[in-house]
């Protein structure tokens, strides 16, 4: 089943300059490998089209059930620099819950 990333995890989110460092936690371990496998860096990026311009690295940490992205270029030069009063770390971390996942039927009792 196809369904938003929102009911498999939750995110956290920082902002250094132009950087935007966004992170993908699982509610549960029985949901960590989906995400992982269908979550790349280049999907992240993708999803971000037209915001995201520099490179977007993934860091998996296994062991917090957890992905951190980390997005160079993301912030339209910064938040004092930008005239752009929405594209923070927050606002672009809320946007990737909405990223869909297909998720096997057994694990149906684990999403919230």
């Amino acid at each position: 089943m196809l369904i938003k990333l929102v009911r498999l995890a939750h995110c956290r989110s920082g902002d250094k300059g132009n950087t935007s460092n966004i992170s993908i936690i699982a509610y549960c371990p029985e949901l960590y490998e989906t995400i992982k496998t269908q979550l790349s860096a280049a999907k992240f990026k993708d999803f971000y089209s037209g915001v995201v311009n520099g490179t977007v690295t993934r860091y998996a940490i296994d062991e917090l059930h957890m992905l951190n992205f980390v997005c160079e270029d993301a912030l339209g030069g910064g938040v004092s620099r930008s005239l752009c009063l929405d594209n923070y770390g927050k606002s672009l971390s809320s946007r990737i819950l909405s990223f869909e996942i297909d998720v096997a039927n057994q694990l149906e009792p684990f999403l919230r």
